[in-house]
C-alpha cells in the first residue's frame, strides 16, 4: 500500500486524524460485533456517564514498521488485560483481551498508509479508550458503553534527541492508598495536570510523587514509572500498589536481566536513598526511557552521576536493547511481537 505523503522524519507527537477507527458499543448487557468507520466525531447525550462521574479508562502502544518490512506492535496483550483491570476497578463492563487484540490489528490493518516507514524515527501511536455512554444522573455505574481505538502518526517524543530531565519532588499526590493509582484511568491523568503544568512553570520537566501516606517512598510521575540504576548496576524499580503496572518498565527489567545479565529488584525505594543511585530514568510507551539527570527536593538537588548531557551507560543500553527488539533488529522473546502484516 502506498504511504500518505507525510514528511515522516519532521512529524511532531501530536494528534493527526487518519483514515478509520474502530467502534463497538456495549448495550442491553452485551457488547455489539464493532465496525471500523470513517467518522471520527463523537456523539453522546448531556447526561453521559462520562461527563458526570468520569467513568473511562484508556491504553496507549504503538506499531512500528520493522528492518524486514514487517507491520509489528509490542505485547498487545498485556493492554488488553490492564485494561480489563482499568474496567472491573470502574464498574465498567469489560472488553475482552482477545477482542482487544483484534481491534487493534484491525485498526492499523485498515491505515497502513499511516504507519511510518522503518528508520523515520516515527511511528503510529494506538490509543484504545472506553467511556460511559449511557445517560446517568444519580452515583451510580453507567448501563451503556463505548470502546474506540484510534491511531495517528507520531515522530519521537524528544525532538533533537533524548537529554537527561530535570525533576522536581512534587507537593502534590498523584493517587491515594488503595485507589485507583494502579489503573489507567482517565481521571488519574486529569489529577496530574495541574502539578505537572506547576513543576513545569517552575522550571523543571516532571514530576517525581511520593506514597500520600509517609511522602518518604518514590512512587512514579504522571505518566511514566521510575527505573534506578545502584553504583553496582543493579537495576531497581519501586514497588507500590499504587503505581500503575508499566508494560513497558515490566519489559526492560525482563531486558536488563535477560539480555544484558543484571540484577533487578522491584522493591520500596525510598526519598533519602536516591542519592546513591548512578542512574535514573522514566519509562513508558511515549518515549521507552528518559534519563532523568537532577531532582530537587525543595531547593536540594540531587545530581546523578550519569550527569546531564547523555543517557548513563545501563539506560542507554537498555534503551537500544528494548527498541532494537521493537524494530526487529534483536531476536524478542516469545510472544512480545505480534506481526499485523
Amino acid at each position: 500500500m502506498e504511504k500518505k505523503n507525510i514528511d515522516w522524519t519532521n512529524l511532531g507527537f501530536a494528534y493527526i486524524k487518519t483514515d478509520k477507527r474502530f467502534v463497538s458499543n456495549f448495550q442491553n448487557g452485551k457488547w455489539d460485533d464493532g465496525a471500523l468507520i470513517s467518522d471520527a466525531t463523537i456523539t453522546i447525550g448531556e447526561c453521559a456517564g462520562v461527563l458526570q462521574y468520569s467513568q473511562s479508562c484508556f491504553e496507549g502502544m504503538k506499531a512500528y514498521t520493522t528492518e524486514d518490512g514487517h507491520i509489528v506492535t509490542f505485547r498487545p496483550d498485556l493492554n488488553g488485560e490492564r485494561m480489563e483491570d482499568s474496567c472491573r476497578r470502574l464498574e465498567m463492563p469489560v472488553y475482552p483481551k482477545e477482542r482487544f487484540v483484534d481491534a487493534i490489528v484491525k485498526t492499523v490493518e485498515a491505515n497502513e498508509a499511516w504507519v511510518p516507514p522503518y528508520g523515520s524515527g516515527a511511528t503510529l501511536y494506538i490509543r484504545p479508550y472506553m467511556f460511559a455512554s449511557g445517560s446517568v444522573i444519580g452515583v451510580k455505574p453507567a448501563n451503556e458503553y463505548q470502546f474506540r481505538v484510534l491511531v495517528t502518526p507520531v515522530g519521537p517524543y524528544f525532538k533533537g534527541g533524548v537529554k537527561p530531565l530535570t525533576l522536581c519532588i512534587s507537593d502534590f499526590d498523584r493517587a491515594a492508598p488503595n485507589g485507583t493509582g494502579h489503573i489507567k484511568a482517565g481521571l488519574n491523568y486529569a489529577m496530574s495536570l495541574h502539578a505537572s503544568v506547576t513543576a513545569h512553570a517552575n522550571g523543571f520537566d516532571e514530576n517525581m510523587f511520593l506514597d500520600p501516606a509517609t511522602r518518604t517512598k518514590v512512587e512514579e510521575t504522571g505518566g511514566a514509572n521510575f527505573l534506578f540504576v545502584t553504583k553496582d548496576n543493579k537495576v531497581v524499580t519501586p514497588k507500590s500498589s499504587s503505581i500503575l503496572p508499566s508494560i513497558t518498565r515490566r519489559s526492560l527489567m525482563a531486558v536488563a536481566e535477560k539480555y544484558l545479565g543484571l540484577e533487578v529488584e522491584e522493591r520500596t525505594v525510598y526519598v533519602e536513598e536516591l542519592k546513591d543511585f548512578a542512574e535514573c530514568g522514566l519509562c513508558g510507551t511515549a518515549a521507552v526511557i528518559s534519563p532523568v539527570g537532577k531532582i530537587v527536593d525543595h531547593g536540594k538537588e540531587i545530581c546523578f552521576p550519569s550527569g546531564m548531557t547523555n543517557m548513563g551507560p545501563v539506560i542507554q543500553k537498555l534503551h537500544d536493547t528494548l527498541t532494537g527488539i521493537q524494530m526487529g533488529r534483536i531476536e524478542a522473546p516469545a510472544g512480545w511481537i505480534k506481526v499485523i502484516k
